[in-house]
């Protein structure tokens, strides 16, 4: 199987390369990304081919998808944060480059799996019972989270209206190695390391269903391997934890006390709580997580980025600047 992976030296997307190399090694990879700011083509190593580009740019989507068995598109702008100082990127990547990914392969017949975010669904509030499940209606708050739940409209669309294969999956909060210093867990890990104190926004009580991103790829195998058409399947570990809960599990973990953070400044709509039910995922594909227990998957990412230094130093500096401007 000729696989091409949209986004591979993103985050995700390169732990999705990185699992497929050793899970799935009768698969053959070409990685496409435009290695923008939260990219990085040294995450990949040399599991996988790299061809820079924009998947907005039609004619070289046209030629990969074209070589391809199956397009899983990882590709986006996710920062919550930056989609509210320049929505521009995110309507461009997300909404544009999904269209045209969605041409490419309804021009050659080839499969697509669309990976999207729970926060198309918005938010729960914090003592509701309820979780997001694959009837839950959109109702996304931010730039970055309506883009996203544009781009799986499209899809959605391109399958009835055009009739192209393709499957979706929209995943609760990812945490593991190669995640960008500006995203929460490794921004408060790498604090901490540097001899700082992590930031919480507002109260700190704001809940998000955590999952590792090993689990999230093999989710993303199993609705491959298994998953039917125009379906969409949540992806989620059952990690409901509260961000100063997992400030204080980092702390913990690095030697330091419980109380050791600062409250900052809340972030505009900054929605309460995520939460997942990923039960259709698990009984009609079989998918089980193989990180259940958060703390030790969080202990093997903090392990990591203590490990890892050379990795996310060079980010380290930029990152925290921009957020003192914002004085967050």
């Amino acid at each position: 199987m000729r696989v091409l992976v949209t986004g591979g030296a993103g985050f995700i997307g390169a732990n999705f390369v990185h699992w497929t190399r050793s899970n799935r090694p009768d698969v053959e990879l070409t990685v496409l990304d435009a290695l923008t700011y939260a990219s990085d083509g040294s995450s990949l190593g040399d599991a996988a081919p790299l061809v820079r580009g924009d998947i907005s740019d039609a004619a070289l989507v046209d030629r990969l998808v074209g070589e391809s068995d199956l397009v899983v598109h990882f590709a986006a702008e996710t920062h919550n944060d930056n989609s509210l100082s320049d929505p521009s990127p995110f309507v461009q990547t997300n909404v544009v480059g999904t269209f045209t990914i969605l041409e490419a392969v309804r021009r050659h017949g080839v499969r697509l799996h669309h990976v999207s975010t729970d926060e198309v669904y918005g938010d729960l509030e914090l003592d509701d019972p309820e979780r997001f499940s694959e009837t839950t209606p959109y109702n996304p708050s931010s730039p970055y989270s309506s883009t996203k739940a544009a781009s799986d409209l499209l899809v959605r669309a391109w399958v009835r209206s055009f009739g192209i294969t393709a499957t979706l999956s929209n995943c609760s909060n990812n945490y593991g190695p190669y995640q960008h210093v500006e995203k929460f867990i490794p921004r408060q890990i790498t604090n901490v390391l540097d001899g700082g104190r992590p930031k919480l926004y507002g109260d700190g009580l704001n809940v998000r269903d955590w999952i590792h991103v090993d689990d999230h790829n093999s989710g993303v195998w199993a609705i491959i391997d298994k998953g039917r058409s125009g379906e969409t399947y949540l992806i989620g570990a059952d990690g409901e934890e509260t961000n100063r809960a997992v400030v204080e599990a980092i702390l913990r973990e690095l030697g330091q006390p419980e109380d050791a953070y600062d409250l900052v400044r809340d972030r505009p709509g900054h929605d309460r709580r995520y939460a997942i039910d990923s039960t259709k995922l698990r009984t009609e594909l079989g998918w089980v997580p193989e990180y259940p227990d958060f703390a030790a998957g969080l202990k093997a990412t903090i392990a990591w980025y203590r490990e890892n230094e050379a990795w996310w130093r060079p980010q380290k500096a930029a990152t925290e600047a921009k957020y003192a401007k914002v004085g967050q």
